[in-house]
């Protein structure tokens, strides 16, 4: 195994000092599946206390000293640092009411979530592999440690953290862990939001989150109870062939795996079941649903705490999916001065994954494409987009006696003028149109 430069040497000098040390978790099994880990933490029979006397000199922080963590900036890398423990009841589901300090590594692997989270990995020792992750591993098998049940009973969140493995991996689940897994999903609500927010948003973003997405439906929301309503929900118009939550799963699936896009994508028709209308032909309308989908989007990350960046992404998305933007360069400049070239390659992504998303109309993709193509010509001509780029600035108007709230609106007016012709924004033709246009105000 590959390690970083502060991970062998940690490993050397605790096994120098006498204290069996090994990588664990995550970077094993990442190793084992050929991908190469990034982040290392260790575990080994020193407690805290020899930990930092092994590490004398060095700066050691007390990061979870409870649980028998410590932090040691080793290379210029933090390593955690936890002592083997066993771990007493999870009384409210989400962290021990007590832990003891053990020495053999085999019961430390025990209270771990899953067989290939289990693994350890030493230099010296070679890979301890005591509940078969090995072979789960190499048989794409997600299987809890010991008894399912009580894994998930000791911290809910091992319930999402499973599905958040199986969408980034692609594993298969062992049939006792996920019947666990489904009936305890009610207890994801006593999770702290912070904690679900992370599994949530990574899961999103796995490169099978549509597979997990459809089969565990009812676990997940839980997290994200707006999605409910949607299943089976039908459209019942031409412009759809799938019902309103594996239209969104599919058009998930198509935008980039970014947690606010995918997340956005994965709300942006939440309002349908709520305001949908049936004509006298039977087909389906949902006028508003925009607006609706988005206050339910803005609903659920306040809900999960979500950072407000993500948060005024997935918001905007979902509110203005369906503005249409036609390929006229004066209706681009339009959108790029209101909404900023970031917003509208924003909708414009989400335009294309809603339409592969329908199951319809395929001539959909063709327009978005040439839409994009004449965003980009749009963006290469450095049109003037906003007050701030007109040839004619505040202390020009204040010279044709303008004052106040009035060079404001004449700066709004003028770029009006320039959105509908660039070739307007020269101090002449401006200056000559902030004449006529105070004239003929008066």
């Amino acid at each position: 195994m590959r390690l970083s430069q502060a991970a062998a040497q940690a490993l050397n000098r605790l096994e120098q000092a006498g204290f069996p040390a090994y990588v664990v978790g995550g970077a094993v099994r990442d190793h084992l599946r050929g991908v190469q880990p990034h982040d290392f933490d260790l575990c080994t029979a020193a407690t805290p206390d020899e930990v930092r006397a092994v590490f004398s000199g060095e700066r050691v922080a007390e990061t979870g000293l409870k649980h028998g963590t410590v932090t040691v900036l080793l290379a210029g890398e933090p390593l955690e640092i936890t002592t083997f423990r066993v771990e007493g009841a999870y009384s409210d589901g989400r962290r021990p009411d007590t832990v003891r300090f053990v020495r053999d590594l085999e019961s430390d692997l025990a209270r771990r979530d899953f067989t290939v989270n289990a693994m350890a990995y030493s230099p010296v020792r070679g890979l301890q592999d005591p509940f078969g992750g090995q072979q789960d591993l190499a048989n794409g098998l997600l299987r809890a440690v010991g008894d399912p049940v009580h894994r998930f009973q000791e911290d809910a969140l091992r319930i999402l953290r499973g599905l958040r493995i199986m969408a980034e991996t692609g594993f298969a689940i062992e049939p006792d862990t996920a019947r666990a897994l489904r009936a305890g999903a009610g207890r994801l609500e006593k999770v702290a939001p912070e904690r679900l927010a992370a599994e949530t948003l990574r899961l999103l973003c796995g490169r099978y989150a549509g597979r997990v997405l459809r089969a565990y439906t009812a676990v997940i929301g839980v997290v994200l109870p707006e999605i409910l309503p949607m299943q089976g929900f039908q459209q019942r118009n031409r412009y759809h062939v799938y019902d309103v939550l594996e239209h969104s799963i599919r058009a998930l699936e198509q935008i980039p795996a970014e947690p606010a896009l995918r997340l956005a994508a994965l709300y942006h028709d939440t309002g349908k079941p709520h305001c949908m209308t049936v004509d006298d032909k039977g087909v389906g309308h949902f006028y508003g649903h925009p607006k609706l989908s988005a206050a339910l989007a803005e609903q659920r990350c306040l809900a999960l705490r979500l950072p407000s960046a993500i948060r005024e992404t997935v918001v905007f998305v979902a509110d203005h999916h369906d503005i249409p933007i036609p390929q006229e360069e004066g209706v681009i400049r339009r959108r790029l001065a209101k909404f900023g070239e970031t917003r509208v390659r924003q909708l414009l992504m989400m335009k294309k994954a809603d339409g592969v998303g329908r199951g319809t109309h395929p001539e959909y993709i063709g327009h978005y494409q040439q839409l994009e193509a004449a965003l980009n010509r749009t963006l290469r001509k450095k049109d003037c987009l906003s007050v701030r780029s007109l040839a004619l600035d505040g202390y020009a108007l204040m010279g044709l006696g303008l004052r106040g709230r009035q060079i404001g609106e004449m700066q709004r007016y003028l770029l009006e003028q320039v959105l509908d012709d660039p070739a307007r924004n020269t101090p002449e033709i401006l200056t000559a149109l902030a004449r006529r246009h105070r004239e003929e105000a008066t």
